[in-house]
């Protein structure tokens, strides 16, 4: 069955970026770990050196019901 899970790409607290949110999305998906999946690449896009913004440090992926179910950092990156 899919479900919605918002996926949030975040950077530092700016004036711009109430919580530190850069990017967030909606997406509809058949299980966690495709939305996971879709957190991964989002966030590789996000710290390339060529964006205008400052580099992202963490992505997570809520679930229908507003509970985090996965978090991603950038100290996690192995």
């Amino acid at each position: 069955m899919r479900e919605t899970y918002h996926i949030e790409v975040l950077g530092p607290e700016e004036a711009g970026a109430p919580g530190g949110v850069q990017q967030r999305i909606s997406v509809r998906m058949d299980s966690l770990e495709e939305a996971e999946e879709r957190a991964r690449r989002l966030f590789a896009r996000a710290r390339v050196p060529q964006r205008s913004r400052t580099a992202a440090e963490a992505v997570r992926v809520i679930d229908g019901a507003g509970i985090e179910v996965f978090r991603m950092s950038r100290f996690d990156e192995g």
